[in-house]
């Protein structure tokens, strides 16, 4: 079974007035993931969102500006994107890091689901996008990178990043 990740697309990131606004080129993919959600969804395949949300004092503040504090309009997915909250396919998981997997859940849900193949999209895709990936490959998913659904505030990152999970990683690219 296959499960779309859709990895901090929240206001903090994807929003112009967001502490760490991606860019226009985080806004463009909104459409492309909006379009994966709902072909997923209608499959029945579940749609996991992975959401930064940190404590105020939180050790990552060292090395970048307060974003995603939990209980704030930062670490809320944008609205083009909200969850449907009363859909038995999706899910919302939280995480304090870069990867999806560190200290959270979703390695066990994605276990007990039966997924074995996972779609990556969402920001930014040289920090969480692919150290999520790294976690997967070295957990044994099948990855699917939708690149016209990730993207990155500094371009070259995001060339690095692809071209890393490509060869590095076995993500097919698509």
């Amino acid at each position: 079974m296959k499960a779309l990740l859709v990895i901090d697309m929240l206001n903090d990131f994807i929003a112009e007035k967001g502490v760490l606004y991606c860019g226009e080129s985080a806004r463009k993919i909104i459409p492309r993931i909006k379009k994966l959600i709902q072909e997923f969804l209608s499959s029945k395949n579940p749609v996991i969102y992975l959401c930064d949300s940190h404590e105020p004092d939180d050790e990552e503040f060292k090395l970048f500006p307060a974003h995603c504090v939990k209980g704030s309009w930062g670490a809320e997915v944008v609205e083009e994107l909200k969850p449907e909250k009363d859909n038995p396919f999706v899910y919302v998981i939280e995480k304090t890091r870069f990867s999806g997997f560190y200290k959270t859940e979703l390695e066990e849900l994605l276990k007990k689901l039966g997924v074995d193949e996972l779609w990556l999209t969402g920001v930014c895709t040289s920090i969480c996008v692919m150290d999520t990936a790294k976690d997967a490959y070295e957990r044994g998913f099948k990855l699917i990178v939708v690149k016209d659904g990730v993207a990155d505030f500094d371009p070259e990152a995001h060339e690095f990043a692809l071209k890393r999970m490509e060869k590095i990683y076995g993500a097919k690219i698509i």
